[in-house]
């Protein structure tokens, strides 16, 4: 009830957008009380004539920045969402009116405890650029440096925690009450997201990110990270080195500056391949607009609130997969799904087997140079999802990543592959896997493992042995299937049971048919005595056969 006007306007524009129907299905409707009559007004024509993806990307862009940035995540998740939206969502833009010079002072007031005037020596009141959360501006400190100065927009994280509690209970309605909760774990899914949000309206964060990214690429000199200008940086503010640069999809410029494209598209690859397989810290968003051209042809990335990380283990199992990939060996995409420990009991792992090489032949033929590496990841990860896999998150960011890195690649030098320049990144892992730092950190965690083990053992035995000993304590063994079992035994004893029964009578009747030929000559009385025998054991014979049928066919196990 507290944010019911909010709720509303939420649902609104869902229903503006054309998905009412799935508003409806969801079933929150009267929970809110809006009525669904509204489900029936008509959408605006020109709406109508657009796509289910462009629907839903204009709806989040419309609710603003906690629904963009929602929207930005999900286009990693090709897991829960067709194609055709992920496409969309791709290009959500998040674009926002500046908000005015005044505000900026008194952010900058508020968190420095001095005037803008005092903080800075130069300070250019129309901003760079402006987007939901922030706006950045170019400033000179006193010291005679250029910097960009990046400003938290006023309130924008009152207003992200609202929809945050909004999200939190729509996903809790969802688990409970719809059939898609059964399926995908939404309630999980806002968590991971607003835990990422919070970290992006934390600009110091952002700059601890930009430090780590600067120190991986201290050895190399074709790529530029901005340094932190620490003394102006806190929550709400962020203070970095100015950067001037050709941006990355300005292609006009690129060639009036004379620089080779071929060699700028093969230093960015490399950049981003060393991130993910070298260091395993890597940009999660780079796409033209976060980064820059220098003259020298020198990389320059920027914006540092969306990264991804890969734990050792995550790094080796993401090489294994991408080995798989880069030779065409399937034996490697399945060891590097197993060693994700996301592969049930359930799982066919012959009929999984299969289909990755199903997979793998789809792309025998095409060359290295041709193959698109975002394409096969996708595929994999489509394909292990219909097993009930879960990939973890950071894989499926990684694949984004590497989505939008091909773009950019083809569009710089069509004729660069990034898995041409992944294979030699790739090769120079494999030795590392074998390498004798590896083998002794496996038998550090082993050796911890078997010491938890053993250390934990004695005390496991001991209650054991004292829940045996009360008078309650049962041991159940459940076999699966048993009561499907039981019934083919009891069809199997019910047929054998009814044979012996009639083979039985059979032989008595025969008995009696035989004595009573045999005893025909002995006169009539005998032979009389003979035939009401005869009637009466096959009268027995009906009774005993009538009633073992009724008796099967009401156990229903014949």
């Amino acid at each position: 009830m507290q944010h019911l006007r909010r709720y509303r306007e939420i649902i609104f524009v869902f229903i503006k957008y054309g998905f009412g129907a799935i508003i409806d299905n969801i079933g929150i409707l009267k929970h809110i009380n809006v009525r669904r009559k509204i489900l029936k007004q008509t959408n605006d024509e020109n709406i109508a004539k657009l796509s289910r993806g462009e629907r839903l990307r204009l709806a989040l862009e419309e609710l603003g920045p906690t629904f963009i940035k929602m929207g930005q995540i999900l286009s990693t998740r090709s897991d829960i969402l067709p194609k055709d939206i992920i496409k969309e969502l791709e290009k959500l833009q998040d674009k926002a009116p500046a908000f005015s010079f005044d505000e900026v002072k008194s952010v900058i007031q508020n968190e420095f405890g001095e005037s803008l005037e005092e903080a800075y020596a130069e300070f250019e009141p129309t901003p760079l650029a402006a987007a939901s959360i922030a706006q950045v501006h170019k400033a000179l400190l006193w010291s005679g440096k250029t910097v960009v100065v990046k400003v938290q927009r006023p309130g924008i994280e009152k207003i992200i925690a609202q929809d945050m509690r909004i999200l939190e209970d729509i996903a809790k309605f969802v688990d409970n009450h719809t059939k898609y909760g059964k399926i995908y774990n939404f309630t999980k899914m806002v968590e991971d997201f607003k835990k990422r949000l919070e970290e992006e309206l934390d600009f110091r964060i952002e700059g601890e990110n930009a430090e780590k990214f600067k120190k991986n690429f201290l050895k190399d000199k074709k790529v530029k990270i901005p340094s932190i200008i620490w003394t102006h940086t806190t929550r709400r503010v962020l203070t970095m080195e100015y950067i001037g640069g050709i941006p990355l999809n300005d292609f006009n410029a690129i060639d009036e500056a004379g620089l080779d494209r071929g060699a700028i598209a093969r230093n960015l690859a490399k950049s981003v391949l060393n991130q993910i397989l070298r260091d395993g810290f890597f940009h999660g968003d780079p796409h033209p607009g976060n980064i820059m051209v220098l003259e020298d042809g020198t990389i320059a990335f920027l914006d540092f609130g969306m990264v991804g990380s890969l734990s050792p283990e995550r790094k080796r199992q993401f090489s294994k997969m991408l080995l798989g990939i880069v030779y065409k060996n399937s034996r490697m995409i399945i060891e590097s799904i197993i060693d994700l420990n996301a592969v049930t009991l359930n799982v066919n792992m012959k009929k999984l087997e299969k289909d990755i090489n199903n997979l793998r032949d789809r792309y025998v033929e095409i060359p290295l140079e041709k193959l698109k590496v975002g394409e096969v990841l996708n595929g994999i990860f489509d394909l292990v999802f219909s097993y009930n896999i879960v990939i973890p998150n950071e894989f499926n960011m990684l694949a984004k990543s590497l989505i939008t890195l091909e773009g950019i690649v083809e569009k710089l030098d069509p004729k660069i592959s990034v898995l041409e320049v992944a294979k030699p990144i790739a090769k120079q892992l494999i030795p590392k896997m074998f390498s004798t730092q590896h083998m002794k950190e496996e038998i550090i965690n082993a050796t911890m493992d078997y010491s938890r083990l053993i250390k934990e053992l004695p005390s496991f035995l001991l209650n054991f042995l004292r829940k045996t000993e009360e008078e309650n304590y049962a041991i159940e063994l459940k076999i699966r299937d048993l009561e499907n079992l039981e019934k083919r035994v009891d069809k199997v004893f019910n047929r054998l049971s009814t044979s012996i029964i009639l083979l039985a009578l059979s032989i008595v009747i025969a008995g009696i048919l035989i004595g009573s030929g045999m005893s025909a000559n002995a006169g009539a009385e005998m032979y009389k005595l003979n035939g009401i025998i005869l009637k009466i054991g096959l009268a027995i014979a009906f009774v005993i056969v009538l009633g073992l049928a009724i008796s099967i066919f009401r156990s229903g196990r014949l």
